[in-house]
């Protein structure tokens, strides 16, 4: 080990494309080889996406080559968001058909190992094709994955499964998505009737032990459920931590007039003059905002200085098509620049990227080291990131942001304790696809570490509400279960699937309206619903780098055309700004009061 293990033709394929195994490989691999629950906890660039698959690829590869492997869904990639699966999806047909070509050439003929996507994306077409011919290896998102484990007969297609890779954990665990993915996890167990192998994939967090908890689902505390199966994966998680330490090249930038309360139209044009000289001394530019409306307007105010073809725009509110093509372009190195959202801090593969630009705090440790690691996005290289302050207090939030690196310092991951509207959404979820016993259900939820510490209490307040339903003045609401407590048993009533399935997920549901290109049917992204009702015909926004104008609001659809780059308005969404964590804020608190002492120094000698 580390290649020993593997086939021959895999040993081939990986000595052909790289030069040598890195740090994550060499000391994953043996683990994940062994069938052992294996975290990964590496840099971005470091390779462990492939320290998860290969071991997997190999063992696939091993059935196909010995005429063993059937034609059913053996492992399950979930990443946190749809741009990363997609991603995930195309880097993995490229090896797949590289190790069969490779096979080929050494006379072997191999059935080869198939893979395929399941995200909110996907027509219909692709969803019934995954049913009636399952892949191998399915790449999904966690709402998707619920939506599998939900519907009849998806469900039936992941009975077969034995390993689980969660890519990028670390950014799933600190909300409730990560209390629903956890419980679908338990599912999807249940489901096969099998021990799963589960493969973590994360940046190295703080503390790291409390990731491979939540991911096994191991309960270190006395009050785990002893029913013999929890005793069986609670064996020790191997965790592969190669450490967060890595040079980077950081600078504070500020624009040359004085920083004041707010960031003003002068100071404005002088960060973009700013931003266009570091553009022009790079080959391609990764620029971060906190909030699509930002990420517009700066887009915008490049785009005339630079030209429409050397920007782009990425967020969560553009179109599909029109993401994956600003994700193809900056591969390509035929965009220059691409502002962008959180929609691409994760290891979504756009190239390389010399120069990393974060336009404001980020208002966390963890997640400016996420970005900022987009640059220099391979072994050896050294990341390089400006943080441009806008305003005064930002400065010394930026200040002490540069600090807490440079000292090592990492925001503490916090995970949600028991989750009940997560929990209510996933048993009626479960009792639709089968009945179940009550105490079995209990013991199966509190393998899931936020629901670790569930009482009993808590669990059956959570069934009598899913089965009485709450008296109000119009009545009782529509109960979905059927709650037996003379023989302890749940099923669900006839609404329980729709109502689970078009209640998906933990990501808080926002208002949004849909842009459609009237000229050819399309949707070309949302916006929020205030703007689009507040907004007239003939106004003109800016959209994905885009003016459009508007010609009506239908329905739940705003129609509109090409502006041909008129003067535009920028549209807003609610909600997006992101929170301070604790530890930016006490570092933050250290800064000042150090500076107040200093001052105080100052006065008294004088």
């Amino acid at each position: 080990m580390p290649l020993d293990a593997f086939h021959p033709v895999i040993q081939g394929w990986f000595e052909n494309r790289f030069d040598g195994p890195t740090e994550p490989q060499t000391k994953g691999w043996p683990a994940i080889v062994s069938g052992r629950h294996t975290l990964i906890a590496a840099p971005t660039g470091s390779g462990k996406t492939l320290t998860g698959f290969l071991a997997v690829i190999d063992r696939l590869f091993r059935e196909a080559a010995e005429g063993r492997l059937n034609e059913e869904l053996r492992v399950v990639y979930v990443s946190p968001l749809r741009a990363l699966s997609n991603d995930m999806h195309r880097n993995l047909e490229v090896p797949l058909a590289e190790i069969a070509a490779h096979a080929e050439a050494q006379g072997l003929t191999v059935p080869p190992i198939r893979i395929g996507l399941r995200t909110g994306d996907t027509n219909s077409y692709r969803r019934s094709q995954l049913v009636k011919r399952p892949p191998h290896i399915l790449v999904t998102t966690p709402e998707s994955l619920y939506l599998m484990l939900t519907a009849e007969k998806s469900r039936e297609v992941l009975c077969s499964v034995d390993t689980v890779i969660v890519d990028e954990i670390h950014a799933l665990v600190r909300d409730k998505r990560g209390s629903h993915l956890a419980l679908s996890l338990e599912r999807l167990e249940a489901l096969a009737d099998r021990r799963l192998q589960r493969i973590g994939l994360s940046a190295t967090q703080k503390p790291i032990e409390r990731m491979a908890d939540f991911l096994i689902g191991r309960d270190s505390s006395a009050n785990a459920p002893s029913d013999g199966i929890n005793e069986d994966r609670s064996l020790t998680c191997e965790i592969i931590d190669v450490g967060h330490a890595r040079d980077l090249d950081l600078a504070i930038e500020t624009p040359p007039s004085e920083l004041s309360a707010v960031c003003s139209h002068e100071q404005w044009a002088e960060i973009n003059a700013r931003l266009v000289e570091l553009i022009e001394q790079h080959h391609s530019t990764l620029i971060f905002v906190n909030t699509r409306r930002l990420a517009e307007r700066v887009t915008h105010q490049l785009t005339e200085l630079l030209g429409e073809d050397a920007v782009g725009t990425h967020h969560g509110a553009l179109a599909a098509d029109l993401r994956l093509g600003t994700e193809q372009r900056l591969k390509e190195g035929t965009l220059r620049a691409v502002v962008a959202t959180a929609s691409l801090e994760l290891g979504i593969d756009v190239g390389h990227i010399d120069l990393v630009v974060q336009l404001g705090s980020p208002r966390s440790i963890a997640t400016f080291l996420q970005r900022i690691g987009r640059s220099g996005h391979a072994l050896g290289l050294v990341p390089k990131g400006r943080l441009f302050a806008l305003t005064r207090d930002e400065l010394l939030e930026c200040m002490a942001l540069i600090r807490a690196v440079k000292a090592g310092r990492l925001d503490a991951v916090p995970i949600p304790e028991a989750p009940l509207d997560v929990l209510a959404q996933q048993i009626v979820a479960e009792a639709a696809g089968q009945e179940w016993n009550t105490d079995e259900l209990f013991n199966r939820v509190r393998r899931a570490y936020p629901y670790r510490n569930l009482s009993r209490e808590q669990f059956d307040e959570t069934l009598k509400f899913l089965s009485e339903g709450v008296t109000s003045t119009s009545g009782r609401t529509t109960t979905l279960l059927h709650h037996d407590q003379v023989n302890g048993r749940i099923r669900g009533r006839r609404a329980a699937r729709l109502t689970a399935i078009n209640n998906a997920g933990a990501i808080p549901e926002v208002d949004a309206i849909r842009v459609i290109l009237e000229s050819e049917n399309t949707v070309v992204g949302s916006v929020d619903e205030d703007f689009g009702v507040e907004s007239m015909a003939g106004d003109i926004f800016l959209l994905g780098n885009t003016s459009w104008r508007i010609h009506q609001l239908r329905g739940n659809d705003l129609i509109v055309s090409d502006a041909q780059g008129a003067p535009p308005t920028i549209p807003f969404w609610r909600g997006e700004a992101p929170g301070r964590t604790v530890e930016l804020s006490e570092e933050v608190s250290r800064l000042r009061e150090e500076i107040r002492g200093r001052i105080m120094t100052s006065d008294s000698t004088q």
